[in-house]
């Protein structure tokens, strides 16, 4: 009879799990960027890329108070494009202080599902490459990236994500789920 009283709440208990484990699954979507695969937010949008150097172009909506999304950009190099130090010197490039001068930019490795990514994070005043063709894109004040970069012996996949403090700061958890699960087509 014990059995009988414990199985109804277990097997309750099973199904609630069961569909948050499968609510947490639907709130991500798989991106493919030319091979490398990641899981990002299922709120963050597809958008079409400003340029054949971008892989995948996404947009995440700011976060209350601020005024422009924050964008996601990942590109994909064969052969690597430089390094990881280059690229980051490049991003680090794209910001100003309050003095003028690039930033301080701070660098970890995370593990991925495809082995070690350096991830890197910065803030200030935001001035974007500026590429013949494309629209231009206004400088922003109070930005930060989220960086990450992943090598491998075929190509160097290199994921930027620039937007608000307040709205990066809130993102920075998700974008760090997405740097774990990147994983490289086999």
């Amino acid at each position: 009879m014990k059995a009988v009283r414990l199985a109804a709440p277990l097997a309750a208990l099973a199904t609630l799990l069961g569909a948050d484990l499968h609510a947490q699954e639907a709130k991500t979507q798989a991106i493919d960027a030319r091979g490398l695969k990641l899981q990002v937010p299922a709120a963050w949008k597809k958008v079409e890329s400003a340029s054949q150097m971008r892989a995948v172009q996404l947009k995440a909506d700011p976060a209350e108070g601020d005024d422009y999304p924050a964008e996601l950009v990942v590109f994909v190099f064969p052969g690597g494009a430089g390094g990881v130090d280059a690229n980051l010197e490049r991003w680090q490039k794209l910001f100003k202080d309050e003095k003028g001068n690039p930033p301080k930019i701070e660098k970890t490795t995370v593990t991925s599902k495809s082995g070690e990514v350096t991830r890197a994070e910065t803030s200030g005043h935001y001035y974007p490459s500026k590429f013949p063709g494309l629209p231009a894109e206004p400088d922003r004040a109070g930005a930060r990236l989220l960086g990450a970069i992943l090598l491998t012996d075929d190509a160097g996949y290199f994921i930027r994500m620039v937007g608000p403090d307040k709205t990066m700061k809130k993102l920075a958890p998700e974008f760090d789920a997405m740097v774990k699960s990147l994983e490289v087509a086999k």
